[in-house]
């Protein structure tokens, strides 16, 4: 083994097809009807090689044939021969903590191998996905990736992230921070998502350095799911009633209280997206700022975003449902309402709140906020050049 390469060769005992000329005796003079024996070199040696780079084969003299590089659980790393068939480059990084081998064979049919082993990453940066594999969501929802570490190199990432539709719907990824101040990246459609949609999430990020502070990813992430109802909500601050279309037909109106206006106590407005059904929950005003303005258990609970808004059942404030908007930021309505309402709506329906007397629009990290910008505006904030894609 030479220093910076691995150097394999090995001498076959099939001979070059000419005619004559005896086998290498005694005398030690080389048989002039045997192949040079193969050489390759690999870029990356021994058993504590750094990942997070790509494989690089080369040949000594010749051309490959064929050029396979395995790990030690049969996966196989994907990879092209050079125009020149001198050389084989892996299309994806070395991953931390593997034993590859290489196997090669030329064009006259001669076969070479050898092994190497990366070293466990140093640091490793793992990704939350907020669609479970197997769901079905509302025409609102993103893809939306949370880091446990901070992504630096966002363009290298975003190039190993892969969303496939069933109707080559058109959408784009976008960096932000989310709620928590961690890296996110979301994927947003053009438009909301069409009903029966399939979708398939990618993520192949296993070997890839997030850069600096956040480390190598040493696995591949995935997750399919599908696009069920077209449902919508949207709540009038002026109205004080909220309106649940279903396929573009408005299919219910329903009294509500939204935040008193003026003040932390007002409602978020512009678009959200119904992020969870949590049911039955606390909800304790000082821990969101609130003071000591209530501490409850409340029913049909849905949440709109991370700071606290949701829509639920609000019996202690029935006198004001679709009369006057009184409560500490949340949608409320009445335990029947609620109930049903909560038993007809998907995590992923949009839910839109407009009319006067909000405190704006939520942070985009704050929930799912991509929808409050136009589409160029979203197209910006991924880390490569056009952004949009046909998925």
């Amino acid at each position: 083994m030479l220093a910076g390469t691995a150097l394999l060769t090995l001498a076959l005992s099939a001979c070059g097809g000419g005619s004559g000329g005896g086998s290498a005796g005694g005398d030690g003079k080389a048989d002039p009807d045997k192949s040079p024996a193969m050489a390759i070199s690999v870029n990356l040696t021994g058993n504590q090689v750094k990942a997070g780079e790509p494989v690089k084969v080369t040949l000594a003299d010749g051309k490959f044939s064929l050029v396979k590089v395995t790990d030690g659980k049969g996966g196989e790393l994907p990879g092209q021969i050079s125009a020149d068939g001198r050389t084989w480059t892996s299309e994806r990084n070395a991953s931390p903590g593997t034993d590859y081998k290489v196997e090669a064979q030329n064009t006259a049919s001669q076969n070479a191998s050898t092994q190497f082993r990366t070293s466990a990453a140093d640091k490793v940066n793992k990704v939350s996905i907020n669609i479970p594999k197997g769901s079905t969501v509302g025409v609102a929802m993103p893809v939306s990736l949370v880091f446990d570490n901070p992504v630096k190199n966002k363009a290298e990432v975003e190039k190993q992230l892969k969303v496939t539709t069933s109707n080559n719907t058109e959408g784009s990824w976008g960096w932000f921070q989310d709620y928590s101040g961690k890296d996110r990246v979301d994927w947003r459609p053009k438009d909301y998502w069409k009903s029966g949609t399939d979708v398939k999430v990618e993520m192949d990020l296993n070997g890839v350095d997030s850069g600096a502070g956040g480390g190598l990813f040493a696995r591949d992430y995935n997750t399919e799911f599908k696009i069920g109802k077209d449902r919508r909500m949207e709540v009038s601050l002026d109205t004080k009633k909220m309106t649940v279309t279903e396929d573009g037909q408005a299919v219910r109106t329903i009294p509500v209280s939204a935040g008193t206006p003026g003040g932390k106590k007002a409602s978020w407005s512009g678009k959200m997206v119904l992020m969870a059904k949590e049911g039955t929950i606390r909800m304790d005003s000082q821990t969101v700022g609130l003071g000591d303005a209530y501490d409850k258990m409340v029913d049909y609970s849905m949440r709109l975003t991370w700071s606290g808004m949701y829509a639920h059942a609000a019996p202690w404030n029935s006198a004001n449902f679709g009369s006057a908007n009184t409560s500490s930021g949340c949608v409320g309505m009445s335990d029947a309402n609620a109930k049903s309402f909560y038993e007809q709506v998907q995590v992923g329906d949009p839910f839109e709140v407009v009319g006067s007397g909000s405190k704006g629009n939520a942070d985009l990290g704050n929930g799912y906020g991509e929808w409050n910008l136009s589409w160029d505006q979203w197209k910006a904030k991924s880390a490569l050049a056009g952004g949009a894609q046909q998925g």
